[in-house]
């Protein structure tokens, strides 16, 4: 797929494309670069303790999984 950047700079990602990876409007995408390529990455939350990305809750800004939730509150 080609895509033209507009005058701010902005590109669209083909709707295909974001059914493929569950991308929703509102949904925040890394921007990096690897061996000279741009490459987007969606984020998911991710615990601050674990790593973990299952059933991640926000707490005071940072993410913290059930189970490090369990943890902590124990």
């Amino acid at each position: 797929m080609v895509r033209k950047i507009d005058d701010l700079g902005r590109i669209v990602v083909p709707a295909e494309t974001r059914r493929l990876f569950n991308i929703h409007e509102g949904d925040e995408l890394e921007i990096g670069v690897e061996n000279g390529a741009i490459v987007l990455r969606k984020l998911e939350a991710t615990c601050v303790f674990c790593g973990s990305t299952e059933d991640v809750a926000e707490y005071l800004g940072r993410g913290i999984c059930a189970v490090c939730r369990g943890k902590v509150a124990a």
